[in-house]
């Protein structure tokens, strides 16, 4: 009997049709966890450097992490893995909801696709019953209703479907997958989902999951429990945070209307302009109006205490989840003030299924490019088909244009789907200049900001994961004025993986001092706080967290003291608390072994050029290297061969030479080992 996870995959041949359920090795859980960290070792043995996203033998896998299922909270999050057609790196956009859990107790931690089905199909999994069926009927059918049709058809409402839209059967890079409570967006997994042919996968499982240890599970549940209901009753105080991070979960934006810090703060258009005096008495009365009128109550994803979405109702549109920055992102792309033109904007993009980080800048990108004449209006010309593109000052009817056009793939909007790095190529007459809020070709976050930051130049530019809240985490976005408030906050923090970082709290300043940013966090500090909150997010992604109770949050209740207790109790592994953050670290450097192999450099780890208006190219390459130092890798970013020996990835090192990635050197000597262990000793306590 296997605990905590199944045991099982269910591996799918889309262009045979062959199933089959397969059994995992269980050493896999013990060196890699679950989720995405499992998924890697699966993607390094059965992918090469030169697999492409729409290749047939890219894989596309739909995972739940180590304690998915089981009764802890908040671990429910969906992983897609898969190689991204936007970064041609590793990808794993994750979705909140049901649809992880319910596939662990239909007996699966994982399903496998490969290969492409020659026809549109959708999957149907009931427990022992898998089935490949024909799809041909949802053909072009938005995201939503095909979930709303396969309840029907299979005459069941506790079926769990996740979907595309019309958006990824069309090829839109940036496409979705949605889910009834969650989205799984970033990086097109949609688009590979598309590109085999999949419209859909609908879970049906009523197995159970079973636990090593009830007890001493429940045990340290209740611990969690308790904390959790303390820190619900407690929030932060805004002296330290903003509203929507006063309690745990997601940025809750779907709870509190007022929004002064994104608006006045965050970039508008194409990521271009801050709009400082945005927020006045009329819009927050307008804003409050709208959110009231159409939030019908809040949401919860599975067994989790905190409600971060949001039951969107109006009488002009069906019910829908709205989750976080979706509510903001294309107010921001458009230009337009009025919430109420949101609410309605977004039920569309939903359906479409796309992702909303980048959608709206890439429409931003093309309105840009309209107004400098790189983008004719032939290029907006109407067909037959369909009208023209309204004239630049119908902001409205301009980016309803745009998102009919992309999503069809008709006319420019076949070049847009590709997103802002690929159609700036193609478009050229200097269009690449406009796609200027990238990082390893994929769009940002709309954040630009004024003094670099050396925790965030990090954060941005080494993370994989291309989403700044699944990057940033536990520690606090900006220093304390006060030093008393520096004193109250670590008073009750136990989270930090040594006592040492309450000091660099103590000493951090908010500017003008020796403290201060650009100089505070130190090249040496920065990095290891950034490699603990990279640690945080590994545990989520493998375990199955969702970062609103784990790596994202202030002051979450599952953090670096208490995770191997639960896996210990949930799988029977006997790790203690510095084994088990060996084994993060050991997916975390498999996932950069596995993105160097695929032809990432140093240079790919570079945040927008005006992310930052005062910026300080020496410090930065400073930053980069003590970080990569920190880590134990080279000064190109790749992992040596003592790290990777050290984490039992003797076998990547040798394929890193192999492929003059690694440098061969000397082994180390005795004294050497002897001086990298007492250095990873005081770096992470193992």
């Amino acid at each position: 009997m296997r605990y905590g996870e199944t045991g099982y995959y269910l591996e799918i041949d889309l262009s045979t049709g062959n199933i089959e359920r397969v059994q995992s090795d269980p050493k896999t859980a013990e060196n890699f966890f679950g989720g995405v960290g499992s998924s890697l070792k699966i993607f390094w043995d059965r992918t090469t450097p030169e697999t492409k996203a729409f290749d047939p033998e890219n894989l596309l896998i739909f995972t739940n992490g180590l304690l998915s299922g089981t009764p802890i909270f908040g671990a429910n999050r969906t992983f897609v893995v898969t190689i991204s057609p936007v970064s041609n790196l590793i990808c794993y956009p994750t979705a909140g909801g049901f649809f992880a859990p319910e596939l662990k107790y239909a007996g699966y931690d994982k399903i496998i696709f490969r290969n492409k089905s020659p026809e549109l199909v959708y999957i149907w999994i009931n427990n022992d019953k898998v089935e490949i069926r024909d799809a041909s009927h949802l053909a072009g059918k938005g995201a939503r209703e095909v979930q709303e049709l396969l309840k029907e058809e299979l005459n069941d409402p506790k079926i769990q479907v996740a979907a595309i839209g019309p958006a990824a059967e069309n090829g839109v890079l940036f496409a979705s997958i949605e889910m009834d409570k969650g989205s799984a967006s970033r990086l097109g997994g949609g688009a590979v989902m598309g590109d085999k042919k999949i419209k859909a996968i609908a879970v049906r499982g009523t197995k159970e999951v079973n636990l090593a240890d009830g007890p001493a599970f429940i045990k340290h549940l209740e611990e969690a429990r308790t904390y959790i209901i303390h820190r619900n009753a407690n929030p932060l105080s805004h002296r330290h945070v903003e509203a929507i991070h006063d309690s745990l979960g997601s940025p809750q934006l779907m709870r509190d209307a007022e929004d002064k810090w994104h608006t006045q703060n965050f970039a508008w258009g194409n990521a271009r302009y801050r709009r400082k005096d945005f927020w006045t008495d009329e819009i927050e009365e307008s804003w409050e109006k709208s959110q009231e009128e159409s939030v019908r109550r809040m949401i919860s994803c599975f067994n989790c205490p905190s409600q971060c979405g949001a039951l969107i109702m109006r009488k002009d549109g069906a019910p829908y989840m709205a989750k976080c920055f979706s509510k903001i992102s294309y107010l921001f792309g458009s230009g337009i003030d009025d919430l109420e033109w949101s609410w309605k904007f977004i039920e569309r993009t939903f359906d479409y299924g796309l992702d909303s980080y980048s959608t709206p800048q890439v429409m931003a990108f093309a309105v840009e490019l309209r107004k400098d004449g790189i983008l004719t209006e032939e290029d907006f010309a109407g067909t037959d088909d369909y009208p023209p593109c309204p004239p630049p000052e119908d902001k409205s009817g301009v980016f309803y244009w745009l998102l009919d056009r992309l999503v069809k793939g008709e006319g420019i909007g076949k070049i847009l789907g590709l997103g802002t790095k690929q159609a700036s190529e193609k478009i050229g007459k200097g269009a690449e200049a406009y796609a200027h809020n990238l990082i390893k070709g994929v769009e940002q976050m709309n954040i630009k900001l004024g003094m670099l930051d050396p925790l965030y130049f990090l954060m941005f530019a080494t993370s994989e994961k291309q989403s700044i809240t699944s990057i940033e985490g536990n520690w606090p976005q900006a220093a304390f004025r006060k030093y008393e408030d520096r004193e109250e906050w670590i008073r009750d923090w136990p989270h930090v993986p040594f006592e040492r970082f309450k000091q660099y709290i103590l000493d951090w300043e908010p500017k003008g001092d020796k403290n201060a940013a650009p100089y505070y966090p130190t090249p040496p500090i920065a990095s290891e706080i950034v490699d603990w909150m990279e640690e945080n997010h590994v545990n989520d992604d493998s375990l199955g967290f969702c970062s609103g109770m784990s790596g994202f949050c202030f002051k979450p209740p599952f953090h670096c003291h208490n995770y191997y207790k639960f896996v210990n109790a949930a799988t029977g592994l006997n790790l203690d608390e510095f084994e088990h953050r060996r084994v993060a670290h050991r997916i975390r450097n498999l996932h950069r072994a596995f993105n160097m192999r695929r032809g990432m450099t140093r240079a790919d780890d570079n945040p927008p050029a005006d992310h930052w208006k005062f910026r300080f190219p020496e410090l930065e390459e400073e930053l980069l290297t003590t970080y990569y130092h920190f880590k134990g890798w080279t000064d190109e970013g790749v992992p040596t061969r003592v790290r990777l020996e050290e984490l039992d990835l003797g076998y990547v090192a040798d394929e890193l030479e192999e492929k003059g990635i690694l440098k061969k050197v000397p082994p180390p000597t005795e004294e050497e080992l002897e001086e990298y262990r007492k250095e990873r000793m005081y770096k992470w306590g193992y």
